[in-house]
């Protein structure tokens, strides 16, 4: 499942997204909440929070007359199953060049006389 995985990773590389959903980790907050935290305007907060809402990391729910955002714990999770995918990927290259190098200790040594 990476519904949202890759891209929402995409949407974190805003820093006032990234700001946002990091609020939002702590507590859930609704957008005059978030805007009284933030140097920008409640327009401005509104426009990122939907960015993060169609990308599936953050939820909202009526409360009263507002709305409350919150992360959504399924798009967390899809991001953490790509990253820790590319964390696996990473370490096991890692793993066969290292392998490699103690079969082949010439070859090493043959770069590092270069």
């Amino acid at each position: 499942m990476d519904t949202y995985g890759e891209a929402s990773l995409g949407l974190l590389g805003d820093p006032t997204r990234r700001a946002i959903f990091e609020l939002l980790a702590r507590r859930p907050c609704s957008v005059g909440e978030l805007a009284r935290q933030l140097p920008i305007s409640r327009p401005a907060v509104s426009q990122h929070l939907r960015v993060l809402k169609d990308g599936g990391l953050v939820v909202s729910e009526a409360v009263g007359t507002r709305r409350v955002y919150r992360v959504n714990p399924e798009g967390v999770t899809a991001l953490r199953a790509y990253l820790d995918r590319i964390w696996g990927q990473a370490l096991t290259a890692y793993q066969k060049a290292a392998e490699a190098a103690d079969t082949h200790p010439e070859q090493g040594q043959e770069q590092e006389d270069r």
